[in-house]
């Protein structure tokens, strides 16, 4: 985890995941954790988080929580809805969508390309193994952050993320390993061990 200092971190959680059949993408289970307690887990130390999708109970944890309006508007939207609500955010801050198999080597990774990027640099993103940037795998200096969110028409409903990251100076790190790997299929799941939760079984009703 990160030591959280100066920074927090915006988490997204509110796709539809219409490739894995409109489940609840977030509540997918890895080694029985969900992923968006791994995610959460991974940034408890910043100077706090904020989520952007449906409110759920079963996080160990305390989190804001956001939606971007409408909802299902995309990540541009949920991230221009969380800066919105938080007008005092630290100077840094994480951008992780909750589908990561390995937030916390993401965050790790994110961390240790801070140390290294020059102050006229606007945040940094890790690239996957094709060397696509990851913007929703990101490390962001706020204020630059906040005005391109501002920027954005329509509050940034439907925009495109790289919309956003367009008018940031960025820094792109190769990942080296996992940090990169996120679930977007149900082959993606099974690759990962990643489960749909058990149900909870309901307990017996006595009678009225």
């Amino acid at each position: 985890m990160t030591d959280g200092a100066d920074t927090g971190a915006i988490l997204l959680a509110g796709g539809r995941a219409s490739r894995l059949g409109g489940i609840d993408k977030p509540l997918l289970e890895i080694d029985g954790r969900s992923l968006l307690q791994r995610a959460w887990d991974a940034v408890a130390r910043c100077d706090g988080v904020i989520i952007a999708g449906p409110e759920r109970t079963a996080l160990a944890g305390s989190a804001a929580w956001v939606r971007e309006d409408p909802p299902f508007t995309g990540p541009a939207a949920a991230i221009v809805a969380a800066l919105a609500a938080w007008p005092d955010a630290p100077a840094w801050m994480y951008v992780l969508a909750c589908d990561l198999v390995d937030p916390v080597a993401a965050v790790a990774a994110l961390a240790a390309g801070r140390e290294a990027i020059s102050a006229d640099v606007d945040g940094l993103c890790l690239a996957d193994g094709e060397s696509r940037p990851q913007w929703l795998t990101g490390l962001y200096r706020t204020a630059p952050l906040r005005r391109a969110a501002d920027a954005l028409p329509g509050v940034g409903a439907n925009a495109p993320v790289r919309a956003l990251t367009a008018r940031l100076s960025l820094q792109v790190i190769a990942a080296t390993g996992r940090e990169t790997i996120d679930i977007d299929t149900w082959n993606d799941a099974e690759r990962a061990g990643a489960r749909l939760p058990p149900r909870t079984h309901p307990t017996e009703e006595t009678s009225t």
